[in-house]
C-alpha cells in the first residue's frame, strides 16, 4: 500500500471532523499556581459511528459504556477530550448545550426538530498540578470549544494539551493524517488528534530523540541528534511528580465502518501509543482512545473473500495499521509543537529544535 500525509497532517483531513478548543493558560503560571488547563472537542456534523478502547487502569471518562457494539445508540455527535480530571468532565455540558443549539444529536420528536439529545462521549487528563487546582474546565468552555471548531486548530500547548506533561518535559496536543493512495483503501482517509500526558518517557534516554520517531525515522520530523550536553541536562530533569497521568484521543476515518470496525480501529491505534511512550497503559494511567467513522468515503471491496468473513476486511487491516501510525506521529507532534509552561521545559527547550 501507498500513503501520503493529508494536506493539513491533521484529524481534520478526515472528510466530516472538525476541532475545537478552549483553554485558559496564565502566562506567569508557576506549579499549583495560575491558569494552565483546557479542553478540546472533536466535533462531527451530522454524527459518525463510534466505539472507544480504554486501556489505563485510572481512566477518566463519561458515555464510555454507550459505546459498546453490543449496545444500542450507534452515532455520536462529539467527542470531549479535557483537563481538569473528573471535574473536566463538566465540559461535556457545555458541549451537549451548544449542539442542542444546532439541532444536532438524537432527534426524539418528529413534530418539533428542536428535540434532540446529543450524544458527547469523553476523557479527561489529570493536569490540576500544573495550574490552580480550582481552575478547571466548565460547562462555558465546552460551549466555547465546540463553537470555535473548524479545520484549522492550535497544536502543542492549546486545548486539553493547556496543561499536560508528559514525563519530564511539557506535554501537548498533537494530530497526523494518512491518506491511500492505493490498495483496498485507496481515497480513504485515517487521522489521530492525541493528548499526551504520559507518566512514562516521550523520548529515549541514550538518545534524546523521541520513542515515536521510531517507524519513521527522526528525518521525518526534521530531527537530529542532540550533543552530549543537551543529553545530559535532559536526563537530568526531575520525573513527574504525580502518578496520575493519561493519554487520551481520537482516531477518525472516513471510510463506512460498523461499530465493532470502530472498535478495532481503536484497539490497534493502542499500538500507536505503546510505541511513543514507556512505559504506556499502566495502572494510574487512563489511556483511552475514541474511534469515529464518518462514511463520507465508500469503497467497494475488490477482492473476493470467504463469506464467513467482512467484506471490508482488506480496507479494515489497512485502516487498522494506519491508525497506530498516526497516533504515533501526534504524539510526537504534541510533543515538539508544545511549549513550556510553569517552569515545565519543552523538548524544543532542551534539544533546540
Amino acid at each position: 500500500m501507498n500513503t501520503v500525509a493529508g494536506p493539513r497532517n491533521s484529524i481534520t483531513d478526515v472528510t466530516g471532523v472538525l476541532v475545537g478548543h478552549h483553554h485558559e493558560l496564565d502566562e506567569n503560571a508557576t506549579l499549583g499556581t495560575g491558569a494552565a488547563t483546557g479542553c478540546t472537542v472533536v466535533r462531527v456534523p451530522g454524527g459518525a459511528t463510534a466505539s472507544v478502547d480504554v486501556r489505563g487502569g485510572g481512566p477518566g471518562t463519561r458515555e464510555t459504556d454507550l459505546l459498546d457494539p453490543r449496545n444500542t445508540v450507534r452515532q455520536v455527535n462529539a467527542v470531549l477530550l479535557t483537563g481538569g480530571s473528573a471535574y473536566g468532565l463538566a465540559a461535556a455540558d457545555g458541549v451537549m448545550r451548544w449542539l442542542e443549539e444546532h439541532r444536532e444529536g438524537i432527534p426524539m420528536d418528529p413534530a418539533d426538530p428542536s428535540r434532540v439529545v446529543p450524544i458527547v462521549p469523553g476523557a479527561v487528563i489529570f493536569d490540576l498540578p500544573v495550574g490552580a487546582w480550582d481552575i478547571r474546565p466548565g460547562a462555558d468552555a465546552g460551549f466555547l470549544a465546540a463553537d470555535s471548531a473548524g479545520e484549522d486548530f492550535a497544536r502543542g500547548t492549546a486545548g486539553a494539551g493547556t496543561g499536560a506533561r508528559a514525563g519530564s518535559i511539557k506535554g501537548g496536543i498533537g494530530s497526523a493524517s494518512v491518506r491511500f493512495t492505493d490498495g483496498p483503501a485507496a481515497g480513504v482517509t485515517v487521522g489521530a488528534l492525541i493528548v499526551a500526558n504520559p507518566v512514562g518517557s516521550v523520548f529515549d534516554p541514550r538518545t534524546g530523540l523521541p520513542w515515536g520517531a521510531g517507524t519513521d525515522g527522526p528525518e521525518h520530523f526534521g530531527l537530529r541528534p542532540p550533543s552530549a550536553d543537551q543529553l545530559a541536562a535532559a536526563n537530568a530533569l526531575p520525573v513527574k511528580g504525580t502518578v496520575l497521568n493519561t493519554t487520551i484521543g481520537v482516531v477518525a476515518t472516513d471510510a463506512a465502518l460498523d461499530p465493532s470496525a470502530c472498535r478495532r480501529l481503536a484497539t490497534t491505534a493502542h499500538d500507536g501509543l505503546a510505541r511513543a511512550i514507556r512505559p504506556a497503559h499502566s495502572p494510574l494511567d487512563g489511556d483511552t482512545l475514541f474511534a469515529l467513522a464518518t462514511g463520507a468515503v465508500t469503497r467497494t471491496p475488490d477482492f473476493p473473500l470467504p463469506p464467513a468473513f467482512p467484506a471490508d476486511l482488506l480496507m479494515l487491516d489497512e485502516l487498522c495499521t494506519a491508525a497506530a501510525v498516526c497516533v504515533e506521529r501526534a504524539i510526537v507532534d504534541a510533543i515538539l509543537s508544545a511549549t513550556a509552561v510553569a517552569g515545565i521545559p519543552s523538548y524544543g527547550d532542551l534539544f533546540g529544535v
